[in-house]
């Protein structure tokens, strides 16, 4: 009988503090959600601004006058799926079954994939439907429809809401080689998480990377050190003394913030571009508040998985501050 893993008991919080794999995250969770819907999306962060709006959160102080709200502009031109991938379930928990690809691929996908896939697998998947358990669907940006100055795409999958694995599968196949637009997925008001990774800051001391405290002046060693290393028995350095190490470039999740607006390009980009970003040639998102990461860096963006009372919320903007 294969090993079977528990889960760990407790939370590791922001450990291991170690470099992401890839400059861009994949989404680990889902909502629950009951009819057929695409659950994320991805843009490319170009800057921030601020927009005039109309408070309306009851309780607020401020509620039903004109406030300020900072926001972050995100480049988000048009998915492409390129294929959808099967999941069934095995003792450790998901496992893939297999992969249907597109027949239409877009050119750019070359610069990515080492080979390039071309398994048509839908039969094998409406066979065996009784015995999925998840079905995602594959997709690739499309950098040159954005202000990034890049060719290269990015691949990953994306979420598929539903309660049977037959409705999920049926709308994955009428999506298949299609494009998927921010408006298809999202409307303004709406409650979404944002998933990025942050800005890297290299090796960092445990003074700026804990916040620990400075040794006073008459410290024997160092001054910007932890005063111990731990207890002499069991000798051993336990993972929780706060060290130097990396700081940044780590995967980190921001809940519940709200879509502003999404439109064109062109409303929110200036003459001569955005600062270290570009032109937005596609369709946009303002963001309500910051987004983990730099510039030119994709950023997900996830149906709302603890929004609370807040699942949609409308603001009536009154002037976009460039």
């Amino acid at each position: 009988m294969p090993e079977v893993k528990r889960p760990r008991r407790g939370s590791l919080a922001f450990y291991p503090r170690k470099r992401a794999r890839r400059i861009y995250p994949s989404i680990k969770t889902y909502p629950k959600v009951e009819k057929p819907k695409i659950l994320a999306f991805a843009g490319y962060k170009a800057g921030c601004l601020h927009v005039i709006a109309i408070d309306n959160r009851k309780g607020s102080p401020t509620f039903g006058q004109e406030i300020s709200l900072p926001a972050t502009i995100l480049d988000c031109p048009p998915l492409k799926v390129i294929g959808i991938r099967a999941y069934e379930k095995n003792l450790r928990g998901m496992k893939v079954f297999t992969e249907a690809w597109s027949q239409n691929l877009p050119k750019d996908l070359e610069r990515k994939l080492k080979t390039k896939p071309s398994e048509q697998n839908l039969e094998k998947i409406e066979k065996n439907l009784n015995r999925l358990a998840e079905i995602r669907l594959i997709v690739c940006t499309q950098p040159r429809l954005s202000g990034i100055g890049k060719k290269k795409p990015e691949v990953f999958e994306i979420g598929i809401g539903g309660e049977k694995v037959e409705e999920k599968y049926n709308f994955a196949k009428s999506l298949l080689g299609k494009e998927i637009k921010i408006s298809d997925v999202f409307r303004e008001g709406e409650i979404v998480d944002v998933i990025g990774i942050t800005k890297g800051k290299g090796t960092a001391g445990p003074v700026k990377r804990f916040g620990v405290k400075i040794q006073p002046r008459k410290a024997h060693q160092k001054r910007r050190h932890v005063g111990t290393l731990g207890q002499e028995e069991p000798g051993k350095v336990r993972y929780t003394v706060p060290m130097a190490g990396q700081l940044g470039f780590q995967r980190r999740t921001e809940l519940n913030k709200r879509i502003l607006k999404i439109g064109e390009g062109k409303e929110v980009t200036p003459k001569g571009g955005i600062e270290r970003y570009g032109i937005i040639k596609s369709d946009y998102v303002l963001i309500e508040g910051s987004v983990p990461g730099s510039k030119k860096r994709l950023i997900m963006i996830r149906a709302a998985i603890r929004s609370g009372r807040y699942k949609f919320l409308p603001v009536e903007i009154k002037k976009v501050v460039i």
